[in-house]
């Protein structure tokens, strides 16, 4: 009698047997992780939906509506209205007062707040060698100081009488003005107290930049006969570019979005030489105008990313 032939399945199982089942087990793995970064994500995604995403439909669709204080038990029976709240936030003298002292606030302090801190960071990675640490955590404090606590003691160094401000000025015989209630001096001294407090932050990041840049480059461009200044412009400043920009950006978004100080100091004052564009869209909040409150904030975002776009355009690399 003749031996019956094998078949695939006496002789064991085939090769593309054993791929397919790894294919099954890498998809079942796949699959497996999918379902755990979306149980892990869940609560991001709820919070970021109901808090952010939410409110921020909500005041863009009250921004073209007429929505008061009286409409908030029935906010989508309000009536559309448009772009006139948008007009109306243009036709405001004291909103286009708050835009103007907020372009000024943001036109000097952001010069100004990049300036002290590239300088400190340049003091301390090259010319302090000695307590670098007590000067980095001195030039940091008032970034994490309260608002209000910097208000306390900016309002004692610039009171007209008995203030030091004034009483150094006096001993050179100049009679200091009342800095927070002159319209002359007020916002300057908002943004002099507004660099003080927030140039640590630019002093820490440009420090990191600073350090991440090649010596060997200083070394080659000093063999070269570079001077310090041509050093500095040469090769420091393109090394830190994306460090600059970043600097800038922020600084900037913050600056115009400037809240606290007016708040705290001056209350927009005197005859709102100091309130901000901030400022005034809260005080529209809270007198019941939802409506032109959120075409304001929006207005205010639209300037933000303008100003954001410019200047990724200009620091772009070359």
């Amino acid at each position: 009698m003749s031996a019956a032939p094998l078949t695939a399945s006496d002789t064991g199982p085939s090769p593309g047997d054993g791929t397919g089942s790894a294919r099954r087990l890498r998809g079942r793995r796949a699959a497996a992780e999918a379902r755990a970064g979306i149980l892990l994500s869940l609560p991001f995604v709820v919070l970021f939906t109901v808090f952010i995403a939410w409110p921020v439909l909500q005041s863009m669709f009250m921004s073209f509506t007429d929505m008061r204080i009286s409409d908030i038990r029935s906010p989508f029976a309000v009536d559309f209205v448009g772009l006139e709240n948008y007009v109306t936030a243009f036709e405001d003298p004291v909103f286009r007062r708050a835009a103007l002292n907020t372009g000024g606030f943001v036109l000097i302090g952001v010069p100004l707040t990049i300036i002290a801190g590239l300088a400190a960071a340049l003091a301390l990675n090259q010319g302090v060698s000695r307590l670098r640490g007590v000067f980095r955590m001195g030039f940091y404090t008032p970034v994490v100081t309260s608002i209000v606590a910097v208000a306390v003691v900016w309002r004692f160094l610039l009171r007209p009488e008995n203030g030091l401000v004034n009483t150094v000025l006096g001993w050179v015989g100049i009679d200091g003005p009342h800095w927070l209630g002159d319209e002359r001096t007020a916002l300057l001294s908002l943004i002099v107290m507004a660099v003080w407090r927030n140039f640590g932050t630019s002093m820490v990041i440009f420090l990191a930049g600073l350090q991440a840049v090649d010596r060997g480059l200083h070394e080659a461009a000093a063999l070269d006969g570079a001077s310090t200044r041509q050093r500095f412009w040469h090769v420091t400043l393109p090394a830190i570019r994306p460090t600059m920009l970043f600097v800038m950006v922020t600084t900037s978004i913050g600056y115009l979005q400037f809240f606290e100080e007016p708040f705290v100091m001056t209350q927009g004052g005197p005859l709102n030489a100091t309130i901000s564009a901030s400022m005034y869209t809260y005080n529209q909040f809270g007198f019941g105008n939802y409506g032109v409150a959120g075409a304001m904030a929006y207005l205010t975002f639209i300037v933000i990313g303008i100003v954001t776009l410019a200047q990724f355009r200009l620091m772009r690399e070359k």
